[in-house]
């Protein structure tokens, strides 16, 4: 039985219809996201439950062992060589208890998005392309699709209707905008439905990616 991450919880309505489960980057937790919530324009949509999971704490290759929150292990810079598929599995079956949870408290996994940023865009890839069920959607903010090489073999035929949005810093200097985008392209060719935006900034986020993202809730939602 894999332990319940710690995590952060915020419903904008009394008995939600609509779980996000909405990853975070390295080194940071689970509150780096809350302050968006209030961003989103989310007028007309059900009740939403976020949920901010905290990464467990592990010590960062490419930082020197330094310990932190993170949800796999980096060797290199490059995010390519020597990827941590023992800790992207681990952390994938933890957002999977996350997402069982959801449905134990009523949630249909029709109606659960999974979010992330970074390291959490790459959770969220992981996990959503693998698993057993059409969900809402994936949001993937400034990250890339891990161990891509495995991806085509372990993917799900019901994951093939959870609708993508993609967005990427055409400056960001942490994951080169070119790994994302080889990242849409190969979502792309095993048949997922992909919206891509990129936005004149770095490994951040802005405003006009909040109000794409708002947008794309209430079509995903709709």
């Amino acid at each position: 039985m894999t332990q319940l991450l710690e995590n952060i919880e915020i419903e904008t309505a009394p008995n939600p219809e609509v779980a996000v489960i909405w990853m975070h980057g390295l080194g940071a937790d689970g509150n780096d996201f809350v302050p968006l919530v209030r961003e989103l324009d989310l007028t007309g949509l059900p009740g939403i439950r976020f949920v901010f999971p905290h990464a467990d704490q592990i010590p960062v290759t490419v930082n020197g062992g330094y310990v932190m929150r993170a949800w796999y292990d980096i060797s290199n810079a490059d995010l390519v060589r020597r990827e941590d598929d023992a800790g992207l599995r681990r952390s994938q079956q933890q957002i999977e208890a996350l997402i069982a949870r959801e449905k134990a408290r009523g949630i249909k996994a029709n109606r659960i998005i999974l979010a992330g940023f970074s390291q959490g865009c790459a959770m969220t890839l992981q996990t959503g392309v693998r698993h057993p069920e059409k969900l809402a959607g994936l949001l993937c903010l400034s990250g890339y699709l891990p161990v891509a090489a495995t991806v085509a073999a372990e993917r799900t035929e019901e994951s093939l209707d959870t609708p993508i949005f993609m967005a990427h810093g055409r400056s960001d200097g942490v994951v080169p905008i070119v790994r994302a985008e080889q990242s849409r392209d190969a979502l792309k060719a095993m048949g997922y439905q992909v919206e891509w935006h990129e936005y004149p900034m770095q490994h951040s986020l802005c405003q006009e990616e909040v109000d794409d993202i708002g947008a794309w809730l209430k079509k995903v939602l709709a």
